[in-house]
């Protein structure tokens, strides 16, 4: 399989015209709106990037075509999620939702089998920690999510391992205009002094926030919700969670 010119599902992707960051935030804008032409537009010019994404992940006898369509998915989920008021560019946004996707594709088809309990264990972990985490307004310790579960340390450290795909820091995820992205540059890097003052800075900001932007920033951006599902689960609109997460973050950047 090539990747500089490759026709994959029934589309060649070397025919795609590439558009500079104004045509896209254009038609994000249009997009959010209502506009499905912007929409499509939008998801047919970034079929490169999905491409692009999904080169890591063919090493593992996965159908190519079958690898496109779940990082579709995860492009459309970055158009119809991406906020327009945070000034990062959209592949830097999008890039880490379509390997979202094909992670959990991945995981959910992998033929080396985690057994059926060492998976329920992991899950049940997982939602113990969420559960936790909104209950102490911080991650939870293993040993605080083993005494919830009434299991050893151990089992919960073992089964949260077993269902994560270890992955180097440099290896790149996405190449534009000739400057890779690599995984990570999508970490923080919290070695320097400065980093570290900042860090302490906005841990201050974020206590001075009220317990519900403190839960809607923690449901958006550490567990990874959307606007309308974090609405939903805590009984407002989507616009008034948008309103809510907007103030939140002008504060902490204040």
């Amino acid at each position: 399989m090539q990747y500089n010119k490759v026709e994959i599902c029934g589309i060649n992707t070397n025919n795609i015209k590439v558009l500079s960051e104004k045509e896209k935030t254009e038609l994000l804008v249009k997009a959010h709106n209502g506009d499905k032409a912007a929409r499509e537009k939008l998801i047919n010019s970034n079929l490169r990037l999905v491409l692009s994404v999904i080169q890591r992940f063919t090493n593992r006898g996965e159908n190519p075509d079958d690898l496109f369509q779940v990082g579709c998915i995860g492009l459309i989920k970055a158009i119809d999620n991406f906020d327009l008021s945070h000034e990062v560019r959209f592949s830097t946004y999008a890039v880490p939702m379509i390997i979202g996707e094909l992670r959990r594709y991945l995981r959910d088809n992998n033929s080396v089998r985690v057994s059926r309990s060492l998976r329920d264990t992991a899950y049940k972990a997982i939602q113990v920690k969420e559960k936790l985490s909104n209950e102490l307004m911080r991650e939870p310790t293993a040993e605080e999510i083993a005494e919830n579960l009434g299991i050893s340390k151990q089992q919960v450290v073992l089964a949260l391992e077993a269902i994560v795909e270890p992955v180097s820091l440099y290896e790149p995820v996405y190449n534009e205009g000739g400057d890779a992205i690599y995984v990570l540059d999508q970490i923080g890097d919290n070695s320097s002094a400065e980093s570290w003052i900042d860090e302490i800075l906005i841990k201050q900001a974020i206590e001075e926030l009220s317990d519900r932007e403190k839960n809607i920033l923690k449901m958006r951006f550490i567990i990874g919700k959307t606007q309308t599902e974090v609405a939903k689960e805590i009984g407002i609109s989507q616009a008034q969670v948008s309103r809510l997460e907007k103030g939140a973050l002008k504060k902490i950047k204040s």
